[in-house]
């Protein structure tokens, strides 16, 4: 490990290990840090050493040349995996990144650079309904995570449910690894990739391999539907799914048995760090704050460098790219030779315009907050029910921090990653980049103890 490096990538997903790859070929000093013991993030996530997938790249698009890739930069960079990154610092030209090491005996880290590329990707965004908190239900994300990386599936009676066209490789990907889907059920349109040509031209093939999929194991494919309550005294036992006016308001209901609900709403991007760098942010087409930058990946913060879903949601394929992107522009600002690449500009801005296009094909629509009950809770950590976002709205909350401050969401362990979008949606506000001094949750101790870089073991 080195005192000083000229970029450190925080981030271990296709965004930042491309970024981090482009960096080192001009011939920057890189280290890439990641919280998680193997790399390719949430998109390319590993199984555990250990196991022996006999297909292993049968659950990912694209996983050879990730893998080509990533062996390429564990020869030319140094990589800092199983470090939780939990603030980043930029003051005199360096950044310094402050990191806990390890997971069960944490023990605190710092890295300098002279540069920063944040790649940190995005998490699910779940939206509250009455019984969400059931042993049972879970984001579709988190079902893909246990399928993609311990190869284990969620239930045997599954109903995926939500909106946008991740629900596809979820319910396809736990169908052909045996379990009995109940029914995929898109609170949208059936049509919603269809009626945009930019759509249909980028996703077609993709789209049909998953409706091939779910057509061989006879799951029913639901559009206008979405699950508006789950059932069960210990666990989830069944759930009632609504038909929907174009609104998200119930016309008519009907129950369906599942043992598992795996469900969603979208991605919402993890903003923590490049918001305490003081990175200016801007709302994206479906209301999401994301990063803004400039067609090099530069953020507002002169160094610091975003790319991947921090820059708007966009899937693995834009990320990629804007982490070549971003390499290529650090490595220009530290004064290397990196000749122009416009196609690789002008591919960004293609996939660009298809994620646009698809988070407003996909929007969330307001009708959702009709599902709710005063004793719903909006946020799980905390066990806030609807009726106290209520109570604090009638003694004068009229924004989502102030219905914080007096009920309490966003307070418990996710601090609001979980129930953020939805309090401000109640709040009646969009939703607002999150403002923690602290990324992740740390001991009171490390928080006091000096920090030592990796050098000093």
């Amino acid at each position: 490990m080195k005192p000083r490096y000229d970029l450190a990538v925080i981030g271990a997903g296709p965004a930042g290990v491309a970024g981090a790859l482009t960096a080192s070929f001009a011939g920057l000093d890189v280290v890439l840090i990641d919280a998680a013991p193997r790399p390719g993030g949430q998109y390319f996530r590993h199984l555990p050493q250990g196991f022996n997938a006999q297909a292993p790249g049968a659950l990912h698009h694209g996983l050879d040349g990730f893998t080509r890739q990533w062996e390429t930069l564990r020869a030319r960079a140094d990589v800092l995996l199983g470090h939780k990154v939990w603030a980043v610092e930029r003051a005199e030209g360096t950044v310094t990144v402050r990191c806990l090491e390890g997971d069960r005996e944490e023990r605190p880290r710092t890295v300098t650079a002279r540069g920063l590329l944040i790649a940190t990707g995005a998490h699910d965004r779940p939206l509250p309904f009455p019984g969400w908190d059931l042993p049972g239900v879970l984001t579709a994300g988190g079902a893909q995570a246990l399928l993609k990386g311990n190869l284990v599936v969620a239930g045997r009676k599954v109903v995926v449910a939500g909106t946008g066209p991740f629900l596809l490789p979820v319910a396809a990907g736990l169908a052909g690894a045996g379990a009995d889907v109940r029914g995929v059920y898109e609170a949208n349109g059936r049509l919603g990739l269809a009626r945009h040509p930019l759509l249909a031209a980028g996703k077609a093939g993709e789209a049909l391999g998953y409706g091939a999929t779910l057509a061989r194991h006879r799951v029913p494919y639901r559009g206008r539907h979405a699950v508006i309550a789950a059932h069960g005294e210990d666990a989830l036992t069944h759930v009632t799914v609504a038909r929907l006016d174009s609104a998200w308001r119930p016309v008519s209901t009907r129950t369906v048995e599942c043992d598992t609900l795996a469900y969603g709403y979208g991605f919402v991007p993890q903003l923590e760090l490049p918001v305490q760098l003081g990175c200016a942010t801007r709302a994206d087409a479906d209301g999401s704050p994301v990063v803004t930058v400039d067609g090099g990946l530069r953020t507002s913060v002169p160094g610091v460098y975003a790319a991947g879903e921090s820059t708007g949601v966009g899937g693995a394929v834009l990320a990629e790219v804007e982490g070549r992107i971003a390499g290529r522009s650090a490595a220009a600002d530290l004064g290397r030779r990196v000749p122009p690449l416009p196609r690789l500009s002008r591919r960004r801005e293609r996939l660009a315009a298809f994620a646009k296009a698809l988070l407003e094909a996909y929007p969330v629509r307001p009708g959702w907050q009709g599902w709710l009950r005063d004793d719903t809770l909006v946020c799980r950590c905390e066990e806030v029910p609807l009726s106290a976002v209520r109570e604090a709205q009638d003694l004068g909350a009229t924004d989502a921090r102030s219905v914080k401050l007096l009920a309490r969401p966003g307070m418990g362990w996710c601090q609001g990653r979980m129930c953020g979008y939805a309090v401000a949606c109640l709040a009646g506000e969009d939703p607002a980049a999150p403002r923690r001094p602290i990324a992740q949750p740390i001991r009171l101790g490390d928080l006091a103890a000096p920090t030592r870089s990796p050098l000093e073991g």
